[in-house]
């Protein structure tokens, strides 16, 4: 029998449970304790400032962590809106372009090789294929050029690739617009320095409010969509990148810097709608209009990421605040996540201009299909922090 112990309220309690619950209450007291030492007020604060500041008073509200639920429903509008804007408007504007899809010749059924496929490797070694045509009773020829057709099978369509570059296209181009409408008329938008004065008490804009939780609801959508959207090369990177600009748009919101954090977002929302409208022409097949737009986006990219960022958001919020207030670890956690994000930038700067070089007029010329084999176009998903790029592979450039 179950040993039993009597609660001091009276009933009878069975040890297992008290022993249960004894544990249950000793974790909460240490998440509280954890707690209470992390955002405690000299860690995110300058001396004599703290999280008492930025309660609501005399009419002013402030940012509170208890805002940030709004954002799940925000991201559940955006996926149904997301299905309803893909399926008639994005449809729509694929056939004004005239997306079209290439007919895909089918793998003969073959049960040996589709199990060899969906179990062990899309992509067989020599041995393997070898090893496949005594099983099959086929030549190592049609084994490779099975695995080829079956591979192909798998691609998504161009006209599904098409809707999500339409759909972001349209989100980063209106977020783009709502931000500069935003921030157009703040005293903060032509001074940098105003980004600082009078922190941590910076009162809440309507504006700023609804800036946060449409970019913050956006990309908790795509986390959720992720595993629907189509599969690219860089799948793991999306979903780390996903959640670090969560991580980063919340504990901006968290501690106040909310003037510096929708500085930043639109600095990122200025060239994120070029590169998904390149994305569109692409896939319907405009490749000249696709390039320049490309040039484009790196002209804009490089301006707003490796000029504006660096030598004003980031020398204001790093320079700046030391006039102000001796250094305290939000000071340095804030200004780190910064630079690490800088040197992404550099980083996808140097492969944009390789590839922008290749698309200026009098360089290289993309090939047409009919003149020499079909170009495969790899691409790496953006955000924020991630570019895109085109890369040439498997094919044949004329140089003009």
């Amino acid at each position: 029998r179950t040993p039993r112990v009597l609660h001091p309220s009276g009933p009878i309690v069975p040890l297992p449970l008290c022993l249960n619950l004894s544990f249950f209450l000793r974790m909460l007291t240490w998440l509280r304790v954890l707690s209470d030492w992390i955002w405690q007020d000299r860690l995110w604060f300058p001396a004599g400032l703290g999280w008492a500041n930025l309660k609501d008073r005399d009419g002013q509200v402030f940012a509170k962590g208890s805002d940030l639920w709004v954002i799940f429903p925000i991201a559940v509008c955006f996926l149904i809106i997301r299905q309803i804007f893909e399926r008639t408007v994005a449809v729509q504007l694929a056939s004004l372009l005239r997306v079209r899809e290439k007919p895909r010749v089918r793998a003969a059924p073959n049960t040996t090789l589709e199990s060899y496929f969906c179990n062990a490797s899309k992509f067989p070694s020599q041995s393997s294929v070898e090893e496949l045509t005594k099983q099959s009773a086929c030549s190592v020829r049609q084994v490779q050029r099975w695995f080829r057709r079956r591979r192909n099978q798998e691609r998504p369509s161009q006209i599904k690739k098409f809707r999500e570059a339409c759909w972001r296209f349209t989100f980063y181009v209106l977020a783009f617009i709502a931000g500069l409408g935003a921030l157009i008329d703040k005293p903060w938008f032509y001074d940098m320095e105003e980004m600082w004065n009078g922190f941590p008490t910076l009162p809440l804009l309507p504006s700023q409010y609804w800036y946060y939780m449409i970019e913050l609801g956006f990309y908790i959508s795509l986390l959720f969509s992720v595993a629907t959207d189509v599969k690219r090369k860089d799948f793991k990177e999306q979903i780390v990148h996903h959640v670090a600009t969560i991580l980063l748009i919340s504990f901006s919101w968290l501690v106040n810097y909310i003037r510096a954090g929708t500085l930043i977002m639109l600095v990122h929302d200025a060239s994120d709608y070029l590169l998904e409208s390149a994305k569109m022409f692409n896939y319907a097949g405009w490749r000249k209009t696709c390039n320049y737009i490309f040039i484009l986006f790196a002209a804009v990219f490089i301006l707003t990421r490796l000029v504006i960022l660096p030598f004003w958001i980031i020398h204001t919020t790093w320079v700046y605040p030391l006039t102000l207030y001796p250094p305290f670890f939000g000071f340095y956690f804030f200004n780190g996540l910064l630079f690490v994000l800088q040197c992404l930038h550099i980083f996808w700067a140097g492969l944009i201009l390789r590839m922008a070089i290749k698309f200026l007029p009098g360089n290289v010329c993309i090939p047409k299909p009919n003149h020499y084999r079909v170009v495969s176009w790899t691409e790496i998903e953006p955000s924020p922090d991630q570019m895109f790029f085109f890369v040439l592979k498997n094919s044949r450039v004329k140089n003009t």
